[in-house]
């Protein structure tokens, strides 16, 4: 598979994608971004929420270049697909904001057999992101922003990503930002060099209603926390920064804890833990078999190769 580089014109608008766009920290990220003259596209699951947040930052920034695209995250079926309409749609990408994310009370599994919290908070973003690569790489210099946290668990459990032996809704969501975190590092590292940056943030904590719903310890702890939890605008800020500031330019492979860089735990940062990751997600998404973007799941990078290569 070979790539060419289609200069966009220099009066384009830069184009930005930002999963899970409606409400929260997404929403307020999409306006903040429209502010700026970005093209906006956001996503969401609800058309008639999809529609309104998309006339609302219309209004609110005057701004007519915003869309949405809609489809449910926990299906990497559904990221494909809409990872399809936006390339029909748009011949460039200089931002990709992964976003979207939830927690989730009870164990469930997708129709695609993935433990539910999972595929919304990791497999969404490597899907997405792998199968847009392509066009960032048309549209570089480009970002990707891993919307992560600065909770994140010290383990995954390898033999039971499906969560059969036991389920605890905030142990798995923890478990989905220690691999967003792993997966920026992993894809930062086979990108190096391409033009592409890929960073992961914390925005703090921050009142998305993450977490509503829960029961038990679960629901006492998000009472607790609910006090200390900030604006979505607020929120926002640390995406807004790594999506667009001229002082990160060029910074890629890190993790953002607002807008400050900070390192994470030792553990993190070993290659053989980040690339067991991606070769675990690889093999779920099934790209290895498919064929998309053949050579990013070697564990060594082929210099040559022309995503992560001019």
């Amino acid at each position: 598979m070979s790539f060419t580089r289609t200069p966009s014109p220099t009066s384009a608008r830069k184009v930005a994608l930002i999963t899970g766009g409606t409400f929260g920290i997404g929403r307020a990220t999409a306006e903040g971004l429209a502010r700026k003259g970005y093209q906006v596209v956001l996503t969401g699951r609800d058309r008639n929420r999809a529609e309104t947040a998309v006339r609302q930052i219309q209004q609110a920034t005057g701004n007519a270049e915003i869309s949405s695209l809609l489809g449910d995250f926990t299906l990497t079926s559904e990221v494909k697909r809409l990872a399809d309409r936006f390339l029909e749609q748009h011949q460039r990408l200089d931002v990709l904001i992964n976003n979207a994310g939830g927690q989730f009370s009870t164990r469930a599994l997708t129709p695609e057999g993935f433990e539910r919290t999972w595929a919304l908070n990791h497999l969404a973003y490597a899907a997405l992101t792998l199968k847009l690569l392509p066009v960032l790489q048309q549209s570089r210099p480009a970002r990707i922003v891993n919307v992560a946290s600065g909770w994140y668990s010290r383990n995954l459990p390898w033999k039971d990503l499906t969560r059969e032996r036991g389920y605890h809704a905030g142990v798995a969501y923890l478990e989905s930002k220690l691999a967003n975190i792993l997966f920026t590092y992993a894809l930062a590292r086979r990108l190096e060099g391409s033009g592409i940056t890929v960073n992961a943030v914390n925005p703090g904590m921050i009142d998305t209603g993450l977490g509503r719903g829960s029961t038990g310890l679960n629901q006492l702890i998000q009472v607790l926390l609910q006090p200390l939890r900030k604006s979505p605008e607020t929120g926002a800020f640390p995406s807004l920064h790594l999506a667009s500031a001229a002082e990160v330019e060029g910074i890629t492979g890190q993790f953002f804890d607002k807008t400050r860089f900070r390192p994470t735990a030792r553990f993190t940062q070993n290659p053989e833990l980040q690339d067991r990751l991606w070769k675990v997600t690889l093999e779920q998404l099934q790209m290895a078999e498919t064929g998309l973007l053949s050579g990013l799941n070697r564990q060594q990078v082929n210099p040559s190769h022309p995503v992560l290569h001019p």
